[in-house]
Parts: structure tokens; C-alpha cells; sequence
């Protein structure tokens, strides 16, 4: 069994993450692209999510995972929907006992077992023991939860995660895959190699006329070593950059502003992260007049899918991407 140590920061910031009161913009885009059109309504997805939905930890789980309202409290909806826009929220709950708690237990128990039998315990004994352990800790342990949100747009064919890898997003794609019988959906992935086009872009220092190219990026030399170069709040027209593009390395990683409304970094892989909406569309957020909590998740909601509706298909055209099969 493995069990992490959690942080007081990483408790406090999941405590921040399920306590805010309003809209959760997404912070990372991981895209599927239907391979068939999506035809559940809102209600009919429910439905299906219904029996994954998810439930608290029992006494000796280690983890639950399973489909809960994107409202939170505010609704049991497990699904929202809005202006065709359909999202949904998958919620994770772990239980920590910290390592060192472990260890010292186990240690007092093999010194107490070798005094009175008078030898030394084998690793066998020592791994059935720290089992023992954790079933007899796991009632007590702390539990935290994290939240994964995602959105349907059946009318573009995408499928939109907000998460910071490809790991996390598939988590979330099988249980959906799970829940509905079948989903058939492709990561999106390029025709061409990413990386060329994005050292193509910063070597020239000139990418398509609504893209502007910020302050960071990661460069990978191509040989066995595969040595990697990370630049960050650096001026990347300056020759030392050049110079390393002059000797092979490859950009893996580039900050891209995209028309003045959008954010964030690309990856090699089509993985958008740390996006952020600029001020034309927080001055949307700011003009949102609501009377509660449901009325302004449903606006923000229908702002940010609406900006990702036209980002996205750029986004692929830029890059000559579809779904990867």
C-alpha cells in the first residue's frame, strides 16, 4: 500500500479549492474530440452518472471516486447544463496517514515481536505487520477530497478537462467511458509534430498574428542525453535562446497569449496549462448581475465555454490537430 504525506499548504489549498463560493474557471485543458456525435441530453447523462455517483470513504477505503453535482451544496444535479454546454464534476477522496506515523509504529511493533522471540523479523514478516497497521489506522485517518471538472460540447464535438495532466484527465474519461457503456472520444493530437511548430514559432520570434509569445518556454536537446533548458520571466528574443535553437534543442514548451482574451502554455503534447482568462472576459464576470449562487455559476459557465468554443478549433487549426485514435 501506498500512502502519502499531505502538507499543511496542500490542506489549506484544498480547504480554499471546496470552500469558494463561485465559479471554478478552468486552469488546464486536456481535449478529446468525439469520434461520433454526443446525443445524451442532460438529463439522460444524469442518469447514467447516477450509479457512479460518488460516496464518502467507508471505515478501511483507501479512496472513493465517483460523479458529484458541479454546483456542489447549491444542487444534486450531477449534471449542469447550459446554452448546450454540459458539465460535470468527478470528486476524489483519499485518507493520508503520514509515512513517519507508519514507520515508528512499525519499528516499536518489530522491536517488541524480536525481544520476545529472541530474532530478527524477515522483510516478509515486516510488510504483513505494516499491513496490519494501516487497516487498524485507516478508520482514523485524515481524508481530503479534490474536485475534476469537465464540459461536453456536443455541438463542437469536444470533450474539455480541467486538469494538469493526461493521467488525471483519463481518470476522468474511463469513469465516464464507465458510466455511459461506451465514449467514443480521441485525445487530440497533431499532424505534425507540436514541437516544430512551436521552434519554428520562437526561433523566427513570430507566431500567427493573433498569438503573442510571452516570457517562458522549455527547450529539450534532441540527443541521448535529452538535456532540458527551462526559461521563465526571460526575454526570449535574446541570442542565448537563439543559440540553443542553433544547436538542435527543440521547444517543448512555449507561453502563448492568444488575441488578448486568453493566457497560458502548450506543450509538446496539446496540453494547455495555467490558462487564464484576460480582462475582456473578466470584464464579462464583472457585468454578470446575479441574485445568487446558481445564477452566477450558470454565467461564468456560459462565458468561459463560450470563449472555449472559438479558442478550440483555432487551437487545432494552428497546429493541424484532430483526435488521435
Amino acid at each position: 500500500m501506498s500512502l502519502g504525506f499531505l502538507t499543511l499548504k496542500q490542506i489549506c489549498d484544498n480547504e480554499r479549492f471546496l470552500g469558494k463560493s463561485h465559479f471554478m474557471w478552468f486552469k488546464n485543458l486536456v481535449i478529446y474530440r468525439f469520434n461520433e456525435p454526443f446525443t445524451h441530453s442532460a438529463e439522460g447523462l444524469a442518469d447514467h452518472l447516477q450509479a457512479d455517483s460518488f460516496r464518502p470513504c467507508g471505515g478501511h477505503d483507501l479512496s472513493s471516486f465517483g460523479w458529484t453535482a458541479p454546483l456542489g451544496e447549491h444542487s444534486e444535479q450531477l449534471v449542469h447544463a447550459c446554452n448546450g454546454f454540459l458539465m460535470v464534476c468527478v470528486k476524489k477522496q483519499e485518507k493520508v496517514i503520514p509515512s513517519s506515523v507508519i514507520n515508528e509504529l512499525l519499528q516499536e511493533k518489530v522491536a517488541d515481536i524480536e525481544a520476545q522471540e529472541a530474532r530478527k523479523l524477515g522483510n516478509k514478516e515486516r510488510s504483513r505487520i505494516k499491513d496490519e497497521l494501516i487497516f487498524e489506522l485507516l478508520p482514523k485517518a485524515f481524508r481530503f477530497s479534490r474536485k475534476t471538472f469537465a464540459y461536453i460540447d456536443p455541438k463542437g464535438g469536444w470533450l474539455v478537462v480541467d486538469a494538469g495532466s493526461s493521467k488525471k484527465a483519463e481518470e476522468v474519461v474511463s469513469l465516464l467511458r464507465k458510466s455511459l457503456g461506451s465514449l467514443p472520444v480521441s485525445p487530440l493530437a497533431s499532424q505534425c509534430q507540436p514541437s516544430v511548430q512551436l521552434t519554428d514559432w520562437l526561433t523566427q520570434h513570430k507566431a500567427p498574428h493573433e498569438l503573442l509569445i510571452e516570457d517562458e518556454c522549455e527547450l529539450r536537446s534532441e540527443d541521448e542525453e535529452a538535456s532540458i533548458i527551462r526559461c521563465k520571466r526571460h526575454d526570449l528574443s535574446l541570442p542565448e535562446i537563439k543559440n540553443h535553437l542553433d544547436k538542435g534543442k527543440q521547444v517543448i514548451k512555449l507561453a502563448l497569449t492568444w488575441a488578448d482574451r486568453l493566457s497560458f502554455v502548450v506543450d509538446e503534447q496539446l496540453l494547455i496549462k495555467r490558462l487564464k482568462f484576460l480582462d475582456l472576459i473578466q470584464e464579462q464576470r464583472d457585468n454578470i448581475d446575479s441574485t445568487n449562487f446558481a445564477e452566477q455559476f450558470d454565467a461564468e459557465f456560459a462565458i468561459m465555454s463560450a470563449e472555449l468554443s472559438q479558442f478550440i478549433p483555432r487551437l487545432t487549426d494552428l497546429f493541424n490537430a484532430e483526435g488521435n485514435p
